[in-house]
């Protein structure tokens, strides 16, 4: 057997070609495994109570590696220079372990994450910079949440307090720039933004730590995010204590190197902690459970056994725990799944000449990526929680306590959960079991104490010493300066427009530093698209004023919640309507007139064919059944006709031409009522299209988009529009009409328009709206001032402020009321009765085809079967029978026979013969 063994190991020796195979058993006796850290670090020392803890706990427990010892083998470097830790690193990359716990440094997790994947062991690290990633590095296996979802949770925070900008300090390298980065991104999502980022050496001098918090307070953001390690972080809080930055209208929010400091420092100096009252700060959530209680209490043992007895757990001594227990189970898989343990130096460490790069010893762990898959499917619950991880290899759950510094300690407001991505005062893990809630509504956080020791929310700006002033357009008018002018006196802009502005601007929960700049001269009005396109070209930040929103303008600018509503409307020039003794027959035109007393006759005659055979009162000499004719068919317009209907299908035409009437009647009454109490105005011009099929000039306002949209929308020739500067021109030119020079009307915006009533009381509008608009203010693409306005607006409308705006400059004058009436013919028209009238005809015909085909019935009963109208008999036969026929047709049909009951008693039955008595022919139609 002894040989054997030989002969297989000799044989494993040819078989790796490229170095020199080190193999050890299946079950090994003793597996090491690393960790990186910092140990004079608060985390570095925490993370190694830990780490040894956790190997203590594996090691007295043989059913979890079956009687394998785990041993750590543990390599402190230095997190503040990059190459001296890189360096340390790789120098303890020579050693052959299977998995690595940490390292706590971005900079240094990046290097060895490389090295690593060439290594191919697995790297559990608990480094937050979210650009680590296991698509990039396969083997880096992150053992805590991310800062993408820390991040997450502190732009919650700051969205929740309704805070738009904010000041971001950081540590300038991997860590602290990556993570400000995920922390705009966040922030972009919910419309707010870091308006400054602070960044520094991680070595930085007090001297520099002060200069930048001097520059920091000259900024409008109070909002400020100190992302950093916990000794510069406790730094710069106590500079800005000294510098009173931790006073009213102050917000403080630090990353988890606030709360790890805490929780893991049991003696932290008054000074340090009555510096930072109000400061918010964020922790990984764990959840309570036994083991961690257990743990918690071993603690201070645990703490004093190795070396650091200063120092109480985290969160983050909960997940390194865990973190060596995830290697653990995995070994344990790992080995009953046939894995051994064996490393193969990699020949690629040797250059071309042959010489060493002192890396030559260096192993490739042969079954890493079997120990990974492992590691990747552990799932078990430890002191941090629910081990487990998702598809992106992540930590399923992440949470996030939400921490208020006050007295002495912390308390903890509320908590965040990537489960609904939302702050609540409900435990993270009392939601998982149920649907979660997205809705922003349910948000809640417990009261805070700000700096300042007050309880209101501070608004989280100031107006800046040094912020960048914003140049806005605003039109010079020449004509309508109510709206937008130039007050000459001042220099300063005046106006409706500049009002609800300045309104909307005082709502805003930040400052904003603006400068008015005229557009024009002010001798005429400007042209409002190249206004716009100074924004667009970015000669202006943003443009105010009576700017309407158009279709074309809003393909390059954005635009705010419209202000005031518009719409193109037309100016006629207008007589009072003298109302004469034929008014009464003002209500209808002549086609409606026309149509209504046709109808009336057509309905008689109709009830008369119906009628005639079986209705006395329907019959007599032609000159007396004209007379009925005419008498019933307009009696009915009074419901005064005498004459009873005996047939079904008269009663039914009658039913619904007395149903026609009453309308027409009741119409016929409110209009002529409207002609004789109201003032009347006339004009020639109806609308839009009575302007579009004329010849006659249109006029319209410099400046304005309405000669665009004739040219372009309705196909109006150019040449017929004449552009008029001022309201006396407007007047004048309508007074002048189209054949002494002036136009036939005016095409201008409604608000223009509702001005220039107030003043002129022979003009008005004709028509309706023939476009609906509205004002806005414009801003580059993507402007989040352009959101916020549009929601200040909206609460300006609500409050009623944007009306007190409008009655301050807009006032009406006497005449408006009468100008503003819309100048339409109160005429009723054919087309308002169509259907009406449709109606009623389609009755008449439906009951003439009725009838006729019951009489033609009747009619070849009444005749013998062979003197009925042959096909083939001559002209004069077929005139012979159609007379015969229309003679049936005239005659009066005879009244229906009622059958009588044969009584019991014979005397009282009549003696009159059956065939004299009235009623023994059916009537068919009664």
């Amino acid at each position: 057997m002894k040989i054997a063994f030989l002969m297989l190991l000799v044989l494993s020796l040819f078989l790796v070609p490229d170095g020199i195979h080190k193999s050890l058993a299946a079950r090994p006796s003793v597996v090491s495994i690393g960790s990186i850290l910092r140990l004079n670090s608060t985390t570095g020392g925490v993370s190694d109570v830990a780490i040894h803890a956790a190997v203590d706990d594996i090691n007295s427990d043989p059913t979890v590696l079956n009687g394998t010892t785990l041993r750590v083998d543990t390599r402190d470097t230095n997190c503040d220079d990059g190459f001296l830790g890189m360096v340390q690193a790789l120098q303890f990359m020579e050693t052959d372990v299977i998995a690595i716990i940490g390292p706590q440094c971005s900079p240094i997790a990046h290097i060895i994450s490389y090295v690593a994947n060439e290594l191919q062991v697995p790297l559990m690290s608990f480094a937050s910079d979210a650009t680590l990633s296991s698509i990039q590095f396969p083997y880096f296996m992150r053992t805590m949440p991310s800062d993408l979802y820390q991040m997450a949770a502190v732009a919650a925070v700051i969205d929740y307090y309704q805070w738009k900008i904010v000041t971001a300090i950081y540590v300038d390298d991997d860590y602290g720039r990556n993570g400000i980065a995920a922390l705009d991104d966040e922030l972009t999502a919910r419309r707010c933004k870091i308006s400054y980022k602070a960044g520094f050496r991680s070595n930085a001098k007090k001297s520099e730590l002060l200069n930048l918090l001097v520059t920091v307070s000259n900024m409008e953001s109070r909002v400020i995010i100190l992302h950093t390690g916990s000794e510069p972080g406790l730094k710069l809080l106590s500079i800005a204590n000294s510098l009173n930055m931790m006073g009213n209208g102050y917000v403080w929010i630090a990353t988890d190197w606030l709360s790890a400091y805490l929780d893991a420092n049991s003696l932290v100096p008054a000074e340090t902690i009555n510096g930072m009252q109000g400061v918010l700060t964020v922790r990984p959530h764990t959840p309570k459970s036994k083991m961690k209680s257990n743990l918690v209490s071993r603690w201070s043992s645990l703490s004093k056994k190795y070396n650091h007895s200063d120092l109480r757990i985290s969160a983050y001594g909960f997940y390194v725990y865990d973190s060596v227990w995830t290697v653990a189970r995995a070994l344990d898989a790992f080995f009953d799944d046939g894995g051994r343990i064996s490393f193969t130096n990699d020949s690629r460490l040797r250059d071309e000449t042959g010489g060493a790069l002192h890396l030559e010893a260096m192993s490739i762990f042969d079954m890493g990526n079997k120990l990974l898959d492992k590691i990747r499917n552990v799932n078990f619950t430890g002191v941090s929680g629910q081990v487990q991880f998702n598809a992106q290899f992540e930590l399923i759950h992440p949470a996030y306590d939400i921490i208020s510094i006050i007295g002495n300690g912390m308390r903890t407001i509320g908590f965040w959960s990537n489960y609904t991505r939302l702050l609540s005062t409900v435990l993270p893990e009392d939601l998982y079991s149920k649907p979660p809630n997205t809705s922003l509504a349910n948000q809640q956080l417990y009261d805070v104490i700000w700096p300042g020791q007050t309880a209101q929310k501070p608004r989280g700006w100031a107006f800046p010493s040094n912020a960048k002033e914003l140049k806005i357009g605003v039109p010079n008018r020449f004509s309508f300066k109510e709206f937008v002018s130039e007050d000459n006196a001042t220099g300063s802009m005046k106006g409706y427009c500049i009002d609800v502005f300045t309104q909307a601007l005082s709502l805003l929960p930040y400052p904003v530093t603006y400068r008015f700049i005229p557009f024009g001269n002010g001798t005429k009005n400007p042209n409002y698209d190249e206004l716009v396109q100074m924004v667009v070209d970015n000669g202006f930040d943003a443009a105010v004023g009576d700017i309407v929103i158009t279709m074309s303008r809003t393909k390059a600018i954005d635009f705010t919640q419209p202000f005031i509503e518009s719409g193109l409307v037309i100016l006629a020039p207008i007589k009072k309507h003298i109302t004469s003794s034929w008014a009464f027959l003002q209500p209808f035109t002549l086609g409606m007139w026309f149509v209504t007393g046709l109808s009336f006759l057509v309905v008689g005659v109709v009830i008369w064919i119906l009628e005639h055979r079986i209705n006395d009162e329907f019959r007599g000499s032609p000159r007396q059944q004209i007379i009925t004719i005419v008498w019933f068919s307009f009696s009915t317009l009074f419901f005064a006709h005498r004459e009873n209907t005996m047939s079904t299908l008269g009663r039914g035409v009658l039913i619904i031409w007395l149903f026609v009437v009453l309308i027409i009647q009741s119409s016929y009454t409110a209009s002529l009522t409207s002609i004789l109490t109201v003032q009347q105005l006339d004009t020639s011009i109806r609308g839009i299209d009575d302007l579009k099929d004329s010849d006659y000039p249109i006029g319209f306002q410099v400046g304005s988009f309405a000669e665009e949209y004739m040219v372009k929308e309705l196909n109006i020739s150019r040449s017929r529009l004449k552009a008029l500067g001022s309201p006396e021109e407007y007047a004048e030119n309508l007074k002048l009409g189209p054949k002494k020079g002036g136009v036939m009307a005016i095409v201008d915006e409604r608000p223009y328009v509702e001005l220039f009533l107030s003043t002129y009381c022979k003009i008005a509008v004709a028509g309706s709206d023939f476009t609906s608009t509205g004002w806005g203010f414009a801003y580059p693409r993507d402007s989040p001032l352009q959101v916020d306005l549009s929601t200040a607006i909206l609460t300006l409308s609500e409050n009623g402020e944007l009306q007190r705006i409008h009655d301050k400059w807009l006032k009406t004058g006497d005449c408006s009321t009468d100008n503003t009436e819309f100048v339409d013919s109160n005429q009723l028209r054919l087309e308002s009765f169509m259907g009406l009238f449709l109606i009623c005809g389609a009755a008449c015909v439906l009951a003439l085809l009725i009838y006729f085909g019951i009489t033609l019935r009747q009619y070849l009963r009444h005749e013998q079967p062979g003197s009925a109208i042959s096909v083939d008999a001559g002209s004069s036969t077929s005139k012979r029978s159609l007379r015969k026929f229309i003679s049936f047709v005239d005659d009066r049909q005879p009244p229906p026979k009622k059958k009588r009951t044969m009584s019991l008693s014979r005397s009282s039955m009549p003696t009159t013969p059956m065939s004299n008595r009235p009623g023994t022919d059916i009537d068919i139609e009664s």
